[in-house]
């Protein structure tokens, strides 16, 4: 499954997947325990596939972030919880992404990405399309 169709609901833990449009909004279920609730249009939703990650040069993706989690971990859960310790955090969160930005990435965002990535991992979705940009780069 794409980036696209995973959700992150302000004030709802988790993701969510995008089921299907209404009206007033759409449907998502929770990854969590696979409830379903109708979102309105005026609740606080964001799409995965258009959250960055500010680094020193530039934002990068977080399909490309959670790629790179993906690769060092082989695919499987990250040895940190996002409940541990913020030095741990950030100890891990520097192996991924050496170069991000200390100031603008909080550990509160650390600990989304990391609950994110494990969250898709026990789901199976993150076969989603890491290394197009980066071999469009390299030729």
């Amino acid at each position: 499954m794409s980036l696209e169709k995973v959700l992150a609901i302000s004030g709802k833990p988790g993701l969510y997947k995008l089921i299907t449009q209404t009206r007033g909004g759409f449907i998502a279920e929770s990854l969590l325990d696979n409830k379903r609730l109708s979102v309105n249009i005026h609740q606080n939703v964001s799409v995965l596939s258009e959250i960055a990650i500010y680094t020193l040069t530039e934002e990068v993706p977080l399909r490309e972030v959670l790629g790179k989690i993906k690769e060092k971990e082989n695919s499987k859960e990250t040895p940190v919880s996002h409940k541990d310790s913020k030095d741990k955090l950030e100890e891990y969160f520097f192996e991924i992404l050496p170069d991000y930005d200390e100031d603008r990435v909080y550990v509160s965002d650390i600990k989304k990405v990391i609950q994110w990535y494990n969250l898709l991992q026990k789901h199976n979705m993150l076969d989603f399309d890491v290394a197009t940009n980066v071999s469009d780069e390299e030729e």
